[in-house]
């Protein structure tokens, strides 16, 4: 069988003085797994205390950020149920108005304070004026969900109105004015553009 002949030595492999080439072509033994492992280990993060507040400072600023940005009604910061020129359009109708929801809250402190009185009957009288006040709030939420889509559908259109527009502005009359995120755009009494 015939043999090819062996490749001449590299210049930059050290030979013996017999010319022998036993050793491998890098000159180096190769490194195991666990040493090549070992090598390549670094932390992803740097683990340091400066890092970690740095990174502590930048989030705080972000969320601070969009915070503000949500509450001024920046669209790039509002959540999905908020997004849109209908809703935009929607939230500045219901700000611009009075609405008996926004009395709810203080409505329900005042039933409670009246149950701490000894007096039977103004306690009973302050439930059933706040039940009655209830029915009364539930009328103006659907008053103000049908004259909503009325004036969403003349200003955009009577097939582009978005469905749940009636809820949204029913559930916006019953917030406190300065609870309401977005914040109020409007002015009371300023129509809406």
């Amino acid at each position: 069988m015939a043999k090819t002949p062996a490749a001449p030595a590299p210049k930059d492999v050290p030979t013996t003085a017999s010319g022998d080439t036993s050793l491998t072509g890098k000159g180096r033994a190769t490194p195991s797994r666990a040493e090549q492992e070992a090598a390549r280990k670094r932390p992803l993060v740097p683990d340091t205390k400066e890092a970690k507040a740095r990174a502590k400072a930048d989030l705080a600023a972000q969320r601070e950020k969009a915070r503000i940005g949500m509450a001024n009604g920046d669209q790039r910061y509002l959540p999905a149920r908020d997004q849109g020129a209908q809703r935009k359009f929607v939230r500045d109708w219901v700000d611009a108005g009075w609405h008996l929801g926004e009395a709810v809250m203080p409505a329900m402190v005042l039933v409670i304070l009246a149950t701490f009185l000894p007096i039977a009957a103004l306690q009973y009288y302050a439930f059933v004026g706040l039940w009655i006040f209830i029915f009364f709030v539930i009328g103006d939420m659907v008053i103000t969900s049908i004259t909503v889509k009325r004036a969403v559908r003349k200003k955009f259109g009577e097939g582009k109105v978005e469905k749940g527009l009636g809820w949204y502005a029913a559930m916006r009359t019953v917030q406190m004015r300065f609870l309401r995120l977005p914040k109020p755009q409007v002015k009371r009494g300023q129509k809406p553009a």
